[in-house]
């Protein structure tokens, strides 16, 4: 069982001189079906935030994805990926192109000769995707500019997402990221890094401002908004997926955070965003236009 959101357009000629084009997006959850082996001609940031799998390259050989993770297909290079049948995986992507991937090429922030890389946070990506997802509105006027934009942005928030490069990254906010949905107290939390949690708590305000539970609880509640509006999960699985095993206390701390409950806030904003869920996934050959986005 799968969902899938996706929106594909066409800039015109002249938004492509803004460097980044961007051609479509996706929000997928579950068990997908396998993709490939194919060649696209442009290239695609594929987002794991939940689950594993596997990413076979160019010589055959199949490597395991382990959430949180990214998947860089590039133009001209077969690929061939899959989402472990028994857990599934949550995947947001983008395909872009334009003259910039050159110079992105060149400065390190696309690697042709790492397809896989393992992130520490899909958070400030999966923002990036979400501004997309939003300016794929029907008659959006500002579309191709807003989504150039988000490549952009995209781009950079995985270039600092990357677990091993990440020169600025703190390491103790990263694994907390890494370990937000899991079930932990702050107490458990520090004793996995061998800190009390005083410590955790000193470490934490110095790099985020905030407290240990305020930075794990924004990460949770970030990641709860997408799996609603990007999946058809009822609020208890959305729970659950998030690290609360009791759905009505998730309601009710969601609505005190977010200012609305769940269900209310997945209704508001999926009337924003018009779309809805297809088993079916498009054939990349011939894929889906939307009328009135060209420039």
């Amino acid at each position: 069982m799968y969902h899938t959101w996706m929106r594909y357009f066409t800039p015109s000629p002249v938004h492509h001189r803004l460097g980044l084009v961007c051609l479509g997006v996706g929000l997928q959850h579950g068990t997908l079906p396998t993709v490939g082996p194919r060649t696209l001609d442009h290239h695609v940031a594929i987002v794991i935030s939940a689950g594993r799998g596997w990413f076979a390259t160019p010589d055959g050989r199949r490597h395991p994805v382990t959430a949180p993770a990214l998947l860089w297909i590039l133009p001209g290079v077969p690929h061939h990926y899959g989402a472990d049948p028994e857990t599934g995986w949550d995947e947001s992507f983008v395909d872009f192109t334009g003259p910039a991937t050159a110079t992105y090429t060149e400065l390190g922030y696309i690697e042709p000769d790492r397809p896989l890389v393992p992130l520490a946070d899909t958070g400030p990506a999966r923002t990036a995707v979400g501004r997309i997802a939003r300016a794929a509105r029907r008659g959006n006027p500002l579309l191709e500019v807003e989504t150039s934009a988000a490549v952009h942005e995209l781009l950079v928030a995985l270039r600092r997402a990357r677990a091993d490069t990440d020169a600025d990254g703190d390491p103790v906010l990263q694994a907390l990221a890494r370990d937000a949905f899991l079930p932990l107290s702050v107490a458990e939390h520090a004793a996995r890094h061998g800190m009390t949690p005083a410590e955790l708590r000193t470490a934490v305000r110095r790099g985020a401002g905030c407290s240990p539970k305020d930075y794990l609880l924004g990460i949770r509640l970030g990641r709860a908004k997408e799996l609603l509006v990007g999946t058809e999960l009822p609020v208890a699985a959305v729970a659950r997926r998030v690290g609360y095993d009791d759905p009505a206390y998730f309601s009710r701390l969601f609505t005190r955070r977010v200012g609305t409950a769940p269900v209310r806030f997945r209704d508001r904003q999926v009337r924003s965003v018009p779309g809805g869920w297809s088993t079916q996934i498009p054939d990349p050959n011939d894929p889906p236009l939307v009328s009135g986005w060209n420039g």
